[in-house]
């Protein structure tokens, strides 16, 4: 499926839907397919992102569309990730607040060995959490630089 024919695809399907969430992401794939129709690919490159859009199966009729197409956008916002390095905004700050939250109890628990306080774990988890985010800003400020986001 050519990138066109896939915008002329999501186009139509969000002028046919009612529901918001489904046109949310008809929205975020139209919004992916522009930002690639701008960027400039090899022939190879194009081949194969229309190659993945194929694989998807994107005109078939599926009977529940939102989640068929909430999975779509998945895969292909993954294949992006894996073959082009191309994240959408925020990528990594969602990725480091996540990962903060997660490892930082385990750095309250050793915070707490140290200083005898019952807010160890909340501490952890408000650190973690702060320096996720910030380690995520540094690397989408990096990626934008670069030019990776879609």
């Amino acid at each position: 499926m050519k990138l066109q024919e896939a915008q002329n695809l999501f186009e139509s399907l969000k002028t046919v839907s009612t529901k918001k969430t489904e046109i949310k992401i008809y929205k975020r794939f139209l919004q992916i397919l522009s930002k690639l129709s701008e960027r400039n690919f090899t022939n190879d490159e194009i081949e194969s992102i229309e190659t993945e859009l194929d694989n998807l199966n994107l005109d078939s009729k599926p009977e529940h569309r939102k989640k068929f197409f909430r999975k779509a956008l998945q895969k292909f916002q993954k294949y992006l990730k894996e073959a082009f390095s191309l994240t959408q905004p925020d990528y990594y700050v969602t990725m480091g607040s996540a990962l903060g939250v997660a490892f930082g109890p385990v750095l309250g628990v050793i915070a707490g060995q140290f200083f005898n306080g019952s807010l160890s774990i909340s501490m952890g988890i408000s650190l973690g959490l702060l320096i996720g985010t910030m380690v995520g800003i540094y690397l989408d400020s990096q990626a934008k630089a670069v030019g990776n986001i879609i």
